[in-house]
């Protein structure tokens, strides 16, 4: 039986996180970080931008930390394993390889996966889900072979590969369902203006169009839509979302149906097991309400927050504006604030003529986000001081 103080399972940025938050405040204690993925803990935001634009992208550069880090603060990794089972009671979990890890505090950190869309032809060959280095590696060589490729889905995952692959010169339609790229985020009016900015980079854009299946015997050929259109294509990036690892705590109090439900310090109704990142389903103390974010930013800092209230040493709440960004083609947005619903009044200034601009977003009186489309790090950041004090914070 091995025994650790802390053990810290998923190795993306948040268990790396969590990692370096013990660290901080525990120099000695045990610590373990189990990741199903062979590589280091890496930035997987950079995957659907700079990576798949550059010809020959350097795998080392995006490991975050570097993974001699561990190794420098006696952190034992355990990457390529995966957890099996994790007893609560016992706080005690089984590895694939049948070892178990009796522990005293545990951080869950294992992020989300592609949601694959119920229709025929799913798994077929060249049929892309851009989660992993793996994914991206695969989609860069097929790319290679197959200059057609069609994106499925108008997120921010699907808009950054759309326009990274359309860079790179290859032949790139978008398929969406709804009428307007980031739908989820953006109003109307603002919408437009990206997807006709999609439209004039060369992207072949198809809006309002539902996805029907993928067609092919072994490798994709075709796609088809709900109204009946075809599409003849060789490769799809397919990203209609991502919904959170949970099935190694599934029917515990660890898993609830928006995410795992955690206290304003990241640990959940178990004392000394906490969640963080895609996973937690957290109180939001300045905007209000609960909510599950899925970004790399919200994962890195709840990661450190965690790990240091883990240690006992320190109790920090999590409070932060909610806080994302992209980048596509030359354009880089950031997003301050709560976008999870539609504004009833926007205030633009700047233009989108001029790719320049900051909206705010109001619902009735009360603004509730700020995009920043093109402006420098220190209005962001003044965009935050903004948005606190109009919510009294």
């Amino acid at each position: 039986m091995i025994q650790r103080d802390y053990l810290i399972i998923g190795s993306g940025i948040g268990g790396a996180s969590a990692c370096e938050g013990i660290r901080r405040y525990d120099k000695r204690g045990s610590v373990t970080l189990v990741g199903a993925e062979v590589f280091p803990p890496y930035k997987r935001w950079i995957l659907s931008k700079s990576f798949l634009r550059e010809k020959n992208p350097q795998l080392k550069k995006l490991q975050e930390p570097a993974e001699r880090w561990f190794r420098a603060h006696k952190i034992e990794t355990r990457f390529g394993t995966v957890v099996t089972q994790f007893n609560i009671d016992r706080r005690l979990a089984v590895l694939a390889n049948g070892e178990s890890i009796e522990f005293n505090k545990a951080c869950l950190a294992m992020g989300s996966r592609p949601v694959r869309p119920q229709v025929a032809g799913v798994g077929l060959g060249n049929v892309i889900y851009l989660r992993t280095v793996r994914d991206a590696l695969a989609l860069k060589e097929m790319a290679n072979v197959e200059r057609t490729v069609m994106v499925v889905g108008g997120g921010l995952l699907a808009c950054e590969a759309a326009a990274s692959l359309r860079t790179i010169k290859l032949k790139v339609g978008l398929m969406h369902r709804d009428s307007y790229l980031l739908n989820r985020y953006l109003d109307a009016e603002t919408g437009a203006w990206l997807t006709d900015y999609f439209a004039k980079h060369g992207v072949n854009m198809s809006m309002g169009e539902g996805l029907n299946g993928f067609e092919g015997k072994t490798v994709l050929r075709n796609i088809q839509t709900k109204s009946g259109n075809r599409f003849p294509v060789g490769l799809a990036v397919v990203a209609c979302g991502a919904e959170p690892n949970l099935d190694l705590v599934r029917n515990t109090p660890l898993a609830g149906p928006h995410g795992s439900p955690v206290t304003d310090y990241l640990e959940t109704e178990e004392k000394g097991i906490y969640a963080v990142g895609d996973l937690a389903f957290y109180p939001d103390r300045v905007m209000g309400g609960v909510r599950r974010q899925t970004h790399w930013e919200n994962a890195h800092k709840q990661g450190l927050i965690a790990g240091a209230n883990m240690t006992g040493k320190k109790r920090i709440r999590y409070e932060q504006i909610p806080y994302f960004w992209t980048e596509m083609f030359d354009l880089r947005m950031d997003f301050v604030g709560d976008f999870s619903v539609l504004p009833t009044r926007v205030d633009l200034r700047g233009t989108y003529a001029k790719k320049k601009f900051v909206a705010r977003y109001y619902q009735g009186e009360k603004l509730r986000g700020i995009l920043l489309c093109q402006q420098p790090p220190r209005e962001v950041k003044s965009a935050k001081t903004q948005l606190r004090h109009a919510l009294g914070k």
